[in-house]
Order: C-alpha cells, then structure tokens, then sequence
C-alpha cells in the first residue's frame, strides 16, 4: 500500500458467462446461480420452520403429536382429540371444526398444557392456520351499528372491559385499521374468540358471530 492512498479493493470482472476473481479464479454463472438459490432456500426454511405449532393427544405434552407448519384444513387423520399445544412461534388459529370452522382459539407463542389454558370448550381441535401480517398495533372502530352506522368507537390498545371503557354492550360493525386483534364474547377476555383481520366488517356475522355481544379486545402480539 503506497503512503497516503487507500488500500486496494478486490477487482471483479465478467467476462461472457463467467466471473473473474481476483487472484485468476474463475466462477461461472451456473454455479453463482446455484449459490444463490441454495441461499434463499435456506432463508425460505428458517423462516417457515420458525413458525410452527405442535399438538399433542393428552395433557401435558402427552400422546401422539403432531407439528403444523402452516395451514391446514384438517387434522383428524393426525389425532383424535387436542389437550395440549406448544407454540413455537407465530400466532396461530385452532378451530373445532375442519375448514377453519366452530369456535376459535387464538394462541401465542408459549406452552399450553390443557386446552383450558387457550380457553377451550372442548378437546376438539380439527383445523389450524398461521395469523399473517401481524403488526404489532392495533387501530380500529367499532359501530353501534350495522354497516359502519350510529355512534363509533375507536380501540388502539388492549381493552378487558368494552362496556366500561365505552359503556355499550353490542358491537354491530367494525373496522381494522391496524391489527389484527381478537374479540372475546365477554369481559376479562373470556367466552367465545373472534380473529379480526385488517378489514370492514359490516356485521357481527361476517367476524363469525352469531350475536353482536363483544366483551373485550385483545391485541395480538408479534
């Protein structure tokens, strides 16, 4: 290195198909293709293999099991019942029935030794899907009526209580600006779960209720 110049860099020249290295070597395009895809691979299965779920037959981790890694439409050729849940990350949807149908357990990373402990009505866990597009906040407006009508609320954190935070009892519309967020049936964030995706909603029925009953809201973490 020559006193009051910077150091040389490296020297990469194409010529053709073909990549010169400093130093003479020489790398095709094949084999920088194939570095290429085998490192997006390896990204691509980091990142799906971070997101997964395990369910287990018994309590406590017991029993057969089986781990998801993204949606599926329906487990009963896996288990015959759901007593147990270890989240290993992501958030996911357990449903009771196939098709992403019957009630809903929204379940964050961490261990869940019974299904009371997702507040489940039963051991009947027959489909499961991965919450996309997770945020990290939570923005949204619900109505006291159907489609967007009466008076308007808006939710920007957690709420245990919305009778006491907004003193109504019935959400009829509501609207996800940022989110999602889960709507429980009853205050304390108890009852029947609701997943409330970024969207309108026009009716209590289009969330999956069969009453406008909202007792509380919960944020999804990331």
């Amino acid at each position: 290195m020559t006193p009051g110049h910077p150091p040389s860099l490296p020297c990469w020249t194409i010529f053709g198909m073909r990549l010169h290295l400093p130093g003479g070597g020489v790398m095709s395009w094949t084999c920088i293709k194939r570095l290429q895809h085998g490192l997006l691979s390896n990204i691509s299965h980091l990142t799906m293999t971070a997101e997964s779920i395990v369910l287990y037959e018994d309590r406590n981790f017991q029993g057969r099991s089986y781990e998801c890694k993204g949606d599926t439409s329906d487990l009963h050729t896996f288990f015959s019942r759901c007593n147990s849940a270890r989240v290993n990350g992501g958030c996911w949807v357990l449903y009771e029935r196939p098709n992403y149908m019957g009630y809903q357990y929204i379940l964050a990373p961490g261990e869940y030794p019974d299904y009371h402990h997702w507040i489940g009505f039963n051991d009947c866990v027959r489909s499961c899907r991965l919450v996309r597009h997770v945020s990290g906040h939570l923005k949204l407006k619900i109505f006291e009526r159907p489609n967007f009508d009466g008076q308007m609320w808006e939710v920007t954190e957690s709420t245990p209580s919305i009778q006491e935070r907004f003193l109504c009892k019935e959400v009829h519309s509501c609207k996800v600006l940022e989110g999602p967020c889960v709507f429980f049936e009853h205050a304390n964030y108890l009852g029947r779960q609701y997943l409330l995706e970024k969207g309108e909603y026009s009716r209590h029925t289009e969330w999956g209720a069969m009453t406008p009953n909202v007792g509380s809201v919960r944020q999804i973490p990331l």
